[in-house]
């Protein structure tokens, strides 16, 4: 699945300073379901080039955590996805 180019700039909002912020205004602005290949591709395009998929794993597990994301385990496939919990960007 190849990605687009981001939707929104960095320097539309102050919280996007931080990758986490600025994944989850992506994810936000895509909706769908995310996986960390998906999150790893996008920061590809992102001030984060360098960015793997290791790292969007975590980003994906804190920002569940933090409430912003629900994750949907598919065991079938041995997979974890995440969604946005549908709150209006801060």
């Amino acid at each position: 699945m190849s990605e687009s180019t981001p939707t929104i700039a960095v320097s539309s909002m102050p919280e996007l300073i931080t990758r986490r912020g600025w994944l989850l205004a992506e994810i936000r602005a895509r909706g769908g379901r995310w996986t960390a290949q998906r999150a790893a591709n996008v920061l590809q395009v992102s001030p984060w080039p360098t960015s793997g998929r290791n790292t969007a794993r975590k980003d994906l597990r804190a920002l569940a955590a933090r409430g912003e994301l629900t994750a949907w385990d598919d065991r079938t496939k041995n997979r974890r996805d995440y969604t946005p919990n549908g709150k209006a960007a801060a």
